[in-house]
């Protein structure tokens, strides 16, 4: 990269305003460095369309563009799904679960190898911030129980109507695809229409997610984030949000 296609980095102390998007060109990095992880900063950068990724050093955030968007309407259920989660369901081996181990998915996430990644973003500090972000009420972790045992989950951050997807886990056979699920399940029940996924790859591709223009992007957050904030609960007539057979 030569110098004149470097980024131009806003610098941030805590509390600082974040820039106005568009004001540096952080399609080829960060949007700003530096500012904290405090509950305030997380929730002014995500209604912002605003996330922090990093692993060591000053702390990164990001807006990329395209953005990589699921819409909850145009989720792909697959067929092999729909009867895993009926079977499971069928034999009482299956259970959502809403926060009940909100520590412990994200904690299994960061420690979740990630192909072509050395280590982890979900450092210290980050599940620090993202737990008193879910004491605060705006994160949450959507946790999928077999048997009795957590086999796999995923958090998300929530502001609003907003859903924001963060990391996964899965310890058994489809058990982020099934939380995945549950959470799509939810946002129709709750009229929540997407979910932020950040960064395309070829699996979000696969379950209906597709790039969105940032701007768009941006007009949906802005009303998505002002919107009266609902509390979630799950129960198993929620698949049906899903798909409408799928527990027959």
């Amino acid at each position: 990269m030569s110098a004149s296609e470097c980024p131009a980095f806003a610098f941030l102390e805590p509390g600082d305003p974040f820039p106005v998007h568009g004001t540096v060109t952080e399609e080829l990095g960060p949007l700003a460095v530096g500012a904290d992880l405090s509950v305030s900063t997380l929730k002014a950068a995500y209604s912002q369309g605003i996330f922090p990724w990093y692993s060591s050093g000053p702390i990164l955030w990001w807006s990329p563009h395209p953005r990589m968007v699921l819409q909850t309407a145009q989720f792909h259920l697959s067929s092999s799904l729909r009867k895993t989660i009926a079977r499971l369901h069928q034999a009482g081996r299956l259970h959502i679960q809403v926060d009940a181990h909100f520590q412990t998915v994200i904690q299994r996430c960061a420690r979740t190898p990630r192909e072509g990644q050395n280590g982890t973003w979900i450092v210290q500090d980050m599940q620090n911030a993202y737990y008193d972000l879910h004491l605060a009420g705006f994160a949450h972790s959507v946790e999928t129980w077999l048997d009795g045992e957590l086999a796999g989950g995923l958090y998300c951050v929530h502001i609003g109507q907003a859903v924001f997807g963060e990391s996964m886990f899965s310890l058994k056979s489809d058990a982020s695809k099934i939380a995945l699920a549950a959470l799509v399940a939810l946002c129709r029940k709750y009229a929540m229409p997407l979910i932020d996924c950040q960064q395309n790859t070829a699996h979000l591709a696969s379950l209906g997610a597709a790039e969105m223009d940032r701007s768009t992007f941006l007009a949906h957050i802005s009303t998505l984030t002002a919107q009266q904030q609902t509390e979630w609960a799950f129960s198993p007539a929620d698949w049906h949000y899903l798909h409408p057979h799928i527990l027959r």
